[in-house]
């Protein structure tokens, strides 16, 4: 069993903590609102879960998945993080986000900028690519023919990603270091479309041919 603390408990952070639930993890959840916002969420989640502050939520995760816009990457509690193994889900949005050049170029990934704020987290970028519902909808035990597969990048802790994603019912493929990452961005050939159209809320599985295919066919 992984404790796993929640920065953000939107879509997708809701989405994973469902899982990791079901697969017999403990969840810590919080957002930008106060733990007493979320006693609902907690209440549906059961008995594995709680809310806390962002801070310790970070101090509590084995993995800490942080969930929130890029233009909130400057209030994450980077001392309570140091060290910690820290899932990065968030996507660049402009229209949201307010243009930042070095994303805009693809000088820069929005994962290496968020190293920034977080140098001493061992970072790994994963379930940026999936919605939320086909992220829920299409989790499969380990064997199933249909299992389907997530791409995740960085540079360390990628181990301790893989069997925490394997656990709560995905395949992975290793993109590459955390830069590799552009892969798998908004917009990008494997970002949504191998599980199928937002308006098929139980999507279809995509086995690892397909995401690496996806992949590979990826533009800068």
């Amino acid at each position: 069993m992984t404790t796993v603390g929640f920065i953000g408990s939107g879509n997708i952070g809701s989405a994973v903590a469902r899982l990791a639930v079901d697969a017999g993890h403990q969840v810590v959840l919080s957002n930008s609102r106060g733990p007493g916002t979320l006693a609902d969420a907690v209440a549906e989640l059961g008995p594995r879960a709680s809310a806390a502050t962002s801070g310790e939520a970070a101090a509590a995760g084995d993995i800490v998945v942080v969930t929130v816009p890029v233009t909130a990457f400057p209030d994450l509690p980077a001392a309570a993080l140091a060290g910690k193994t820290v899932i990065d889900t968030c996507n660049y949005g402009p229209e949201r986000d307010g243009h930042i050049a070095e994303l805009d170029s693809g000088s820069l990934t929005s994962s290496e900028l968020l190293l920034r704020y977080l140098p001493d987290a061992l970072l790994v970028k994963a379930f940026n690519n999936i919605f939320h519902k086909h992220l829920r909808a299409l989790a499969r035990p380990v064997g199933a023919a249909d299992r389907s597969y997530l791409p995740i990048a960085g540079n360390s802790a990628k181990a301790k990603v893989t069997e925490f994603v394997e656990s709560i019912g995905y395949g992975v493929v290793d993109t590459g270091s955390l830069p590799d990452g552009w892969r798998q961005a908004t917009g990008t050939p494997v970002w949504g479309t191998p599980y199928g159209p937002f308006s098929n809320e139980k999507g279809s599985p995509a086995g690892e041919n397909a995401i690496r295919a996806a992949l590979a066919a990826a533009t800068r």
